[in-house]
């Protein structure tokens, strides 16, 4: 299943918001900063990458749900998957 960029666009945003939250993780430990605000930085990388999985997830699921597709059940399954291995 192919998804339309302009779907994308939000999937996007949370990964560019991971990217710059690992850039300051590295900058961070190569600083020396202090290990609980790295940590911190870390957790939020970790959720904006999640939250960037759930909400491509959630796009396919939603494009499944709309398309005339007949391997439309396929296509579910296969998305369940995927969200479940996200969990």
């Amino acid at each position: 299943m192919q998804l339309p960029a302009e779907d994308l666009d939000p999937v996007l945003k949370r990964l560019r918001r991971a990217q710059g939250q690992l850039s300051a993780v590295i900058r961070m430990i190569e600083e020396e900063r202090d290990c609980r605000d790295v940590v911190m930085q870390l957790s939020a990388c970790s959720k904006a990458l999640d939250r960037a999985g759930f909400a491509l997830i959630s796009t396919g699921l939603q494009q499944c749900m709309t398309s005339d597709n007949p391997e439309r059940e396929a296509d579910l399954e296969a998305m369940e998957k995927l969200f479940l291995s996200l969990a």
